[in-house]
């Protein structure tokens, strides 16, 4: 890893879910608790700091050029933004966020820019808008000083990223220990590319959506059990923590409270002891053995689908539901993984269930999970 990452922490903060004065209104920010929330992060040792051009509709930039830019010095912390180019109706507006970005909070320079979410589809906006020469020709410039692109896609799909864009500094990925042998999300073997081709990752969703804060009964037990004194949390964490070859983990930060404790949980961070370990990968093996749709990504059900259901992805969220025993957060991501095709349009035509090897019902899951997550 590069030597100028080495100063920086392995707890980042994410600026994606702040504190609002009005819960219908994301550009709200509780200002005065968002900056008490900067200053206990820095205060614990903590310099990364992730926000986008999107997020809370651009008031999260412009809030950390109030609470961090102003009152900090600028060897005091690193910026992460990201550009979302494949939202944006045309080049021109994909690559006027930057400027815009860097007017919000106040900045000279963003230590790091992302492409944000490229992967399938995406990834082709951001090729024909030119943003990778664009990023580069902006790190020339001086105005960024590395470049990387965050992605939920798997391994294949990040391997022929970095092949293709062999420059990048650094990559943002998925990685937790519940998604860790996905099929789908692939992150051990996503991270084993990156690491192949040597470029640090800055880890995201490693608490999965807090949902690994949240633990079903019976997994919890398990951890508390090795180490009472130990929260929930801080067990997901450190085994990202741990990992070579990872430039930061980020934390989503709500609340002041929040950020006192993730900073307590990182700052007491150890590699798990030989008990830790046991019990940490039985909770794991409790937590995967609750999912009971045998899916295993082989993709043979997706082939001659007519209607382009993403069979893998929905199977993979009604495991999920029933792994986290929360319908409402697998819902939550429905929307954007159950692409191009969703549950209900299904034609019940019998293609996928006559090529899946598992011999899974794939009709009737279809219909469960339309029910589920379409409702």
């Amino acid at each position: 890893m590069r030597s100028d990452f080495q100063n920086i922490a392995k707890l980042g903060f994410g600026c994606m879910r702040l504190p609002l004065l009005d819960a219908n209104d994301q550009q709200s920010i509780d200002l005065e608790q968002f900056t008490q929330m900067v200053d206990a992060f820095i205060e614990g040792g903590g310099t990364y700091f992730d926000t986008a051009f999107v997020y809370h509709e651009g008031a999260s930039e412009k809030a950390l050029g109030e609470a961090l830019v102003k009152r900090y010095p600028r060897d005091a912390y690193t910026v992460a933004t990201k550009c979302l180019a494949w939202a944006s109706p045309h080049a021109e507006e994909a690559k006027s966020n930057l400027g815009t970005s860097l007017e919000r909070m106040g900045l000279d320079y963003v230590d790091f820019y992302l492409l944000h979410n490229v992967g399938g589809e995406r990834t082709a906006k951001f090729d024909e808008y030119g943003m990778w020469d664009f990023a580069r020709q902006k790190k020339e410039e001086g105005l960024i000083r590395n470049v990387g692109f965050s992605m939920h896609d798997g391994a294949d799909t990040l391997d022929e990223l970095l092949a293709v864009h062999p420059d990048m500094d650094f990559v943002q990925l998925q990685v937790n220990y519940l998604d860790w042998d996905d099929p789908v999300i692939e992150a051990r073997r996503c991270m084993e590319v990156a690491q192949r081709h040597n470029v640090p990752v800055v880890i995201m969703e490693p608490a999965r959506g807090g949902r690994l804060v949240e633990l079903p009964d019976r997994v919890a037990e398990v951890l508390r059990a090795a180490n009472p004194e130990a929260s929930l949390a801080s067990w997901a964490y450190r085994f990202c923590y741990n990992m070579p070859n990872v430039l930061t983990v980020l934390a989503g930060m709500s609340t002041l409270e929040q950020v006192r404790q993730n900073v307590a949980d990182y700052r007491a961070s150890r590699p798990f002891s030989p008990d830790e370990q046991r019990a940490f990968d039985q909770a794991a093996e409790i937590l995967r053995g609750m999912a009971s749709i045998p899916c295993t990504n082989c993709r043979y059900c997706v082939k001659d689908c007519p209607q382009s259901v993403a069979i893998p992805a929905i199977l993979g969220l009604l495991n999920l539901e029933l792994m986290t025993e929360n319908r409402s957060f697998a819902k939550s991501l429905y929307s954007w993984q159950a692409v191009p095709g969703r549950a209900s349009d299904c034609s019940a035509c019998g293609a996928c269930e006559a090529m899946c090897p598992q011999g899974i019902d794939i009709i009737r899951q279809l219909e469960v999970a339309a029910e589920h997550f379409e409702g």
